[in-house]
């Protein structure tokens, strides 16, 4: 490892990553960086000084992200790179700054190239504060609107418009400098065995809410063949859905419930129960929602992105033939690419195979790599 950070790759990586190692980080080891707090001025602080001492000229677009560009977008649509610096709750290191670390590095290493290159760093990726994910790129393509933004409350009862002191507009000034975007990210699970890989489709995905009613009661004195425990029809509910996945190839996570009263010496009256499932296909996703049963409230939807192939092709070419895999999660890339701008994405390994958690990790080779893909990229696309 010594010798690894005496190479000037590793050195230059140390310099631009580990200021961000301090900010919103939790007694777990983890992250708390929520959007348009002052841990998310921070960051936003910090990408402004990096991206300006390497030459870039930082603007913020109508929707509250931060573009920093090198060459003049408006003579020519420029290959964009970039990703995200906010968090879940306790999430990890790499999520988002990996790919915005990278993306600066790899503009500083090419030098000048034949056509603009921009970083970006979007707002407000994860929704982990008001609970709508992409909404920094959803606001700039149109896909959110803006009244729906500012009306999104956080747990405290504070509004986005009262959180960001501004009103977001779509800006399609912004979209028109756009020739390509390439985000990278570390990878979310365990299928990469190589450094680098590319994706090729994020799955289609939503989530439901379950509601389950039962009559509340007295856990002391009521007899067990006398009680309508909804906390009985939820564990079977979620069972049920572990199974039907697991035999359908899918994902299914029941990650959130309500139970009312909630009291220890009660027997519940009412749960409210959240399934996340995401599938290779819409039908898929139906079939186990057809298997559940009931009638799930669906809260979001978001429809299989898949990404340029034309631009997955140059991409694959210069990079060497990296493996390609789909995604369940969804980016940013995913919703400009949904607007029309080609898309690729980049994934670097992650050996622990955790996301959203303090475990989540990528060695520092990796890393490395994932920076050199990403030259491989300017001098492909830009150079």
């Amino acid at each position: 490892m010594a010798e690894q950070l005496s190479s000037p790759p590793a050195r230059r990586w140390q310099a631009a990553w580990e200021p961000l190692l301090e900010i919103g980080r939790t007694g777990s080891g983890g992250y708390r960086r929520f959007a348009w707090t002052e841990e998310d001025r921070l960051l936003r602080e910090w990408f402004a000084g990096e991206a300006a001492a390497r030459g870039g000229e930082v603007v913020p677009d109508r929707a509250g992200n931060l573009w920093a560009w090198w060459g003049d977008p408006d003579a020519e649509p420029g290959v964009v790179l970039g990703s995200h610096l906010d968090s879940v709750p306790e999430g990890g290191a790499y999520d988002g700054p990996l790919g915005v670390v990278s993306a600066l590095l790899a503009v500083e290493s090419v030098g000048p190239l034949r056509k603009p290159v921009a970083v970006v760093c979007f707002a407000d990726e994860e929704g982990a504060r008001f609970g709508t994910a992409c909404a920094g790129s959803r606001l700039l393509t149109g896909a959110l609107a803006p009244d729906k933004a500012l009306g999104l409350k956080d747990a405290d009862g504070v509004t986005m418009a009262e959180a960001r002191g501004d009103v977001p507009a779509a800006d399609p000034e912004v979209l028109r400098r756009i020739d390509c975007f390439v985000e990278l990210h570390v990878e979310q699970g365990r299928a990469l065995e190589v450094p680098v890989g590319l994706a090729t489709e994020i799955w289609p995905h939503g989530r439901w809410r379950f509601d389950l009613r039962g009559q509340a009661n007295h856990a002391g004195t009521t007899r067990l063949e006398d009680r309508d425990d909804p906390v009985l029809a939820f564990a079977s509910l979620a069972l049920r859905a572990r199974a039907t996945a697991e035999d359908l190839g899918m994902l299914a996570t029941f990650g959130k419930l309500q139970v009312s009263p909630n009291a220890v010496n009660a027997v519940p009256g009412e749960v409210r129960a959240w399934l996340d499932a995401r599938a290779p296909s819409e039908q898929l996703l139906q079939r186990l929602l057809d298997d559940l049963g009931g009638s799930p409230q669906q809260e979001s939807w978001t429809s299989a992105v898949r990404f340029d192939r034309a631009l997955a092709d140059r991409l694959s070419g210069c990079l060497s033939d990296v493996p390609r895999l789909p995604t369940g999660a969804g980016h940013d890339a995913g919703v400009l690419q949904e607007h029309g701008i080609p898309t690729a994405m980049l994934f670097v390994r992650n050996p622990t195979g955790i996301s959203h958690a303090p475990e989540e990790h990528a060695e520092l080779d990796d890393c490395l790599a994932g920076v050199a893909a990403l030259e491989a990229v300017l001098r492909e696309l830009a150079g």
